[in-house]
């Protein structure tokens, strides 16, 4: 059960109602992760950008970057991102097959090796990210990743590790 009072946009005031507004037309719903930001409305705001900014704009694909948040969320046991994750990554028509093979053996998925690559390394910096070596980023490098590339994984990454956090503490009750 919810730890805290999640807001309803019905009843939101103007610049939490806009925000509101924003989401649902990205998501067709105000998840409850939002809801609960809004007790706290200069951070739902923050993380309403930093949202669009991590997973709507930049280099990597769409589907890489709901990887990132399935796997990361996996590893940190968020079972809200979880779902949230997989349902966007069926929403781009990833199959519930192909999400099985992603969680199970990511070098047998439908990405490219930089793609791969760029997601494990993701993963490993949210597991452990003192044991990353130099010559595992020149790897990265040696596949085609460019700069802007590896901080837009370790991006998608750290929002992920913020909202897992947050989520779990908050027993934030799973809406998707």
């Amino acid at each position: 059960m919810t730890r805290i009072h999640s807001f309803d946009p019905q009843k939101a005031q103007q610049q939490t109602a806009e925000i509101f507004a924003e989401i649902k037309q990205a998501f067709g719903m105000v998840p409850n992760l939002f809801r609960a930001y809004a007790n706290h409305p200069p951070l739902l705001e923050a993380n309403w950008v930093k949202v669009k900014k991590v997973m709507m704009e930049g280099t990597l694909s769409r589907k890489a970057k709901e990887t990132i948040a399935v796997l990361v969320s996996k590893d940190n046991g968020c079972n809200y991102c979880v779902a949230a994750h997989e349902t966007a990554l069926r929403s781009i028509g990833v199959s519930s097959e192909e999400i099985n093979a992603i969680e199970t053996d990511l070098q047998q998925s439908d990405f490219s090796p930089k793609e791969r690559e760029l997601i494990a390394f993701a993963r490993k910096a949210n597991i452990s990210p003192l044991s990353i070596k130099d010559e595992e980023v020149q790897a990265l490098r040696d596949l085609g990743a460019v700069d802007a590339e590896i901080v837009e994984a370790l991006g998608v990454m750290e929002l992920f590790v913020g909202f897992n956090k947050f989520l779990d503490a908050l027993q934030v009750e799973i809406d998707f």
